[in-house]
């Protein structure tokens, strides 16, 4: 039953804070009930715990406004919807300051349903009246062209896509002054979260685990679609990559060109580990690619089945990637996961993108490892073109000694791989 008056108080101005149950809760689809609460003008809308799920259809966020997810609070979507391909739970389309906060919070997709392609009513499984077309865009929050979006507590589980996409809109190229801060990505079917097109985005003490679904199934992955899109002052900080079957990180910059705006991307203090996967991939920086840094300090990937380190097809030309303090332990585990792989690769397998590969910093960086085979291996199956500054120190501990192959013109590198002592 709604609350008329605390509703009429809310649109006079009396109050500015709002419970979204004065609108009504239904336990079956409470959608109209949350949608009005955050269309009421409210300046704070608070979403309480009914000890049962807030199943909803796809929800718009508005600007100026704090949400907050009471403890224990989960948000399901509602199964038989989100037939759309691009049906997200949560979505900031060009909007401004908004606030979300759900700590002790769950925001819940069927992602299994999606796979399937099963449209099920009232969950009777012997009732099927429908598909799903297949898609890779159904988000549980999707931020688009947005500025000053704060959104931290929540955990994020099972969509169609990405657990948290972030990208440019109708009014802005990108998003801007974003920040994503203790937060639980988990169970997503492309990826943990997609990083488009962002300006000052901090994404911190986030964990985004157990991604699978269809390629590339990472834990992030930073891809611009566009040459104007941007990735510009990006951090990620304190954050883990668990058990997704794809790279843990990833940076993906085939779309982007010489007429980009340069690349500023840091990842720092982050944990890489997996048993399905890999650790950290940063690819597609061609001859005729953005300028700028590529930055990890003090990150470490533990006990992955594939690469710990991959660099592949990066040019000279291109902005620096640069290794600072990491860690490499126990990386390349699977002899059968796409052949024997070094602990660290560095890799051109398409020289028409990249004839002058290079630019790539490893500053006091340390790998252990206990199969014998090089710390680091530069691969080229079609050209031999030789590798250009490539510069730093390779601590290595592996009792089968201590090597690197770096293909032609190894001795002219400044990089030294020495044996721990």
């Amino acid at each position: 039953m709604k609350n008329l008056e605390a509703i009429a108080d809310i649109r006079s101005g009396k109050s500015v804070v709002a419970n979204a149950t004065w609108w009504g809760f239904d336990p079956q689809d409470a959608t109209e009930a949350l949608q009005a609460a955050i269309d009421s003008g409210a300046k704070k809308v608070v979403v309480p715990n009914m000890h049962t799920d807030w199943i909803i259809q796809p929800i718009r966020l508005v600007g100026n406004q704090e949400l907050i997810f009471e403890r224990g609070t989960v948000v399901s979507a509602k199964r038989g919807e989100y037939r759309g391909r691009g049906d997200s739970m949560f979505t900031a389309q060009d909007v401004e300051n908004l606030t979300i906060r759900g700590y002790g919070a769950t925001f819940r997709m069927w992602k299994q349903d999606y796979i399937n392609g099963l449209v099920l009513e009232q969950f009777d499984w012997h009732r099927w009246y429908g598909q799903y077309p297949k898609a890779e865009w159904r988000m549980t929050l999707s931020i688009r062209g947005c500025k000053n979006v704060n959104v931290s507590g929540l955990t994020l589980k099972d969509s169609g896509g990405d657990g948290i996409y972030v990208d440019g809109g109708k009014e802005r190229r990108a998003s801007e002054d974003v920040v994503l801060r203790d937060m639980v990505c988990d169970n997503h079917y492309r990826q943990g979260i997609s990083v488009i097109s962002a300006e000052n985005l901090k994404v911190e003490n986030c964990t985004f685990s157990n991604t699978w679904g269809t390629p590339p199934a990472s834990g992030v992955d930073i891809e611009p679609d566009k040459s104007d899109q941007r990735i510009k002052n990006v951090v990620f900080s304190g954050c883990k990559f668990v058990d997704n079957v794809g790279d843990g990180i990833e940076v993906f910059l085939a779309h982007t060109t010489g007429e980009s705006e340069d690349v500023t991307l840091r990842f720092e203090n982050c944990h890489v580990s997996s048993k399905h996967g890999t650790g950290i991939r940063v690819t597609k920086i061609g001859d005729n690619g953005p300028d700028g840094s590529i930055e990890f300090d003090n990150c470490t990937v533990d006990s992955t089945v594939g690469y710990g380190i991959k660099v592949q097809e990066k040019s000279l030309k291109g902005a620096r990637v640069t290794f600072t303090n990491c860690h490499v332990i126990n990386a390349a585990s699977d002899q059968q996961f796409g052949g024997e792989w070094s602990p660290i690769s560095l890799s051109l397998p398409q020289p028409d993108i990249v004839q002058t590969m290079g630019g790539i910093d490893f500053i006091n960086c340390f790998v252990e490892d206990n199969r014998d085979r090089p710390a680091v291996e530069f691969t080229q199956p079609k050209s031999d073109f030789p590798l250009h500054d490539i510069t730093g120190t390779l601590t290595v501990l592996n009792p089968n000694g201590v090597r690197a192959e770096l293909g032609k013109g190894r001795e002219e590198l400044p990089l030294i791989v020495r044996e721990y002592e």
